[in-house]
């Protein structure tokens, strides 16, 4: 519970930053926070399992999805190249923190986002354990949550930049990553 109420404590400290301060140079792959450091000594990304992976793909309401465990639960993304980050919502946030799977020490810093619409949202940046993919395991991941209790899950450029080739098999509803 202590780490919910900070999560929410961080969240209002944040909106009021962007009150005071404004949105400046805003970019659709996110701006991060100035004060925050980019390399950390302690959130170092590799993976493990280097080869062929392939992963069924399903196709809902026009996009597709693929089943990826983080920190050992299992969510559905959106299959977003797209995307500059892994991102969740709040609800995702929430329920990884209930768990004791998310903690304070995970939280990096803030970021803002702008959305397909050109809306900027204001997020915070999180430090992902583990994230599996089929046989292959990404650890030290960074993640967006973003400052909303429905947005989708999006399976971004922080994860899939990881790997070497990506294809798609639109027939087969696949894709390898190697």
């Amino acid at each position: 519970m202590k780490i919910l109420n900070w999560l929410l404590l961080f969240s209002i400290l944040l909106c009021i930053s962007v009150f005071f301060y404004g949105c400046s140079g805003c970019s659709q792959s996110g701006i991060r926070d100035k004060n925050r450091s980019t390399t950390s000594n302690n959130h170092h990304s590799s993976f493990q399992n280097r080869g062929k992976t392939i992963v069924k793909m399903e196709q809902v309401g026009g996009v597709y999805q693929i089943p990826v465990d983080v920190n050992g639960v299992r969510m559905s993304f959106i299959f977003d190249t797209g995307a500059s980050n892994i991102s969740i919502s709040t609800t995702e946030a929430m329920f990884l923190a209930k768990q004791g799977l998310l903690s304070k020490e995970d939280i990096v810093g803030s970021q803002k986002y702008m959305d397909a619409n050109g809306d900027i949202s204001e997020g915070t940046v999180i430090n992902l354990k583990t994230i599996k993919i089929g046989d292959r395991v990404l650890n030290n991941i960074e993640a967006g949550v973003v400052d909303n209790l429905n947005a989708p899950l999006l399976f971004g450029q922080s994860a899939l930049s990881k790997f070497g080739k990506i294809y798609i098999d639109n027939k087969r509803g696949e894709i390898t990553f190697e």
